[in-house]
């Protein structure tokens, strides 16, 4: 009886064991830290043991990160954000978004203000001097915005007269590149801090034109096609990061296997035809990553 009671016992324990390690699956569903487990020290175990992060994103590009009537920004770049937090073993109801315009993105990262940055990032070397990216996860080109009845601007070669003045943000790459097209600097590109502002300084006719990455400007112009248009073709290539800590290798490196994992089983296409793709853009092979 004594054997008997021992077994019964041992079963019980091995059957709790087994619940537990069904429990423990959660934590792949974004739930909790569940089964997840990562190095010592790592930026990865700590954001999982804290059970929360903070993520950097813009709250004014439609369909990248735009803040929705949830009072929370949505887009393309919060979906690919949402994506590596899961695979962190974190809920999703644990994310706390900081809106990053272009010019403080390098500020919040190298300060620590948030953990990661998504918005809209384009990977380029001078950045890489202060910080660090994953991906890139996608590619966009520069782009030109005008008024619907303007067929004066067809392209950036446009501005060169020295007559027409473009809006950018400041701070991002697109106000660099269109500065090698304009006749006068100073008086032709109007910088602001937000590309609602610059939109609504087209609408208004204090600018002629707007430009930035065609992803964004694409969705202004489904929200308002009877007042936007583009013009002309894309003139650049913009491959989209997610910003780290320049030290952070592995932290780099897990979000890049994690991004590459997602353009393989469909969680990135699902995100793209969820957000910016349903404005009419085209989302392409998936870009290689770059695993400087």
């Amino acid at each position: 009886m004594r054997l008997m009671r021992v077994a019964a016992v041992a079963a019980a324990a091995t059957l709790a064991l087994g619940m537990a390690a069904c429990g423990g699956d959660d934590g792949d569903e974004g739930t909790g830290s569940g089964s997840k487990s990562f190095a010592a020290g790592s930026t990865m175990e700590k954001l999982n043991k804290a059970q929360k992060i903070k993520i950097g994103t813009k709250f004014d590009q439609p369909g990248f990160g735009q803040k929705g009537l949830s009072g929370k920004p949505e887009g393309f770049d919060v979906e690919v954000a949402k994506i590596i937090v899961k695979e962190l073993g974190i809920p999703e109801d644990k994310i706390e978004y900081v809106e990053t315009p272009s010019k403080v993105r390098e500020d919040v990262i190298v300060n620590g203000t948030v953990d990661l940055v998504a918005a809209t990032y384009t990977i380029n070397d001078k950045r890489k001097e202060r910080i660090a990216f994953a991906g890139p996860y996608y590619e966009a080109g520069q782009n030109i915005m005008v008024r619907k009845d303007d067929s004066s601007i067809s392209g950036p070669d446009s501005f060169k007269d020295g007559t027409k003045k473009v809006c950018s943000v400041t701070g991002s790459t697109p106000i660099e590149e269109i500065k090698k097209y304009v006749k006068d600097v100073a008086t032709q590109v109007v910088p602001f801090d937000t590309y609602d502002k610059c939109r609504d300084a087209l609408k208004s006719g204090q600018v002629d034109a707007v430009t930035t990455d065609n992803v964004i400007l694409l969705g202004y112009i489904a929200k308002d096609e009877a007042s936007f248009k583009m013009a002309g073709d894309n003139f650049t290539k913009e491959p989209y990061g997610i910003g780290v800590k320049k030290e952070d290798t592995d932290f780099r490196n897990f979000i890049n296997d994690v991004l590459e994992k997602a353009m393989q089983d469909g969680r990135w296409k699902k995100a793209w035809d969820d957000t910016a793709g349903k404005f009419g853009a085209t989302l392409g092979d998936a870009p290689t990553i770059n695993r400087y």
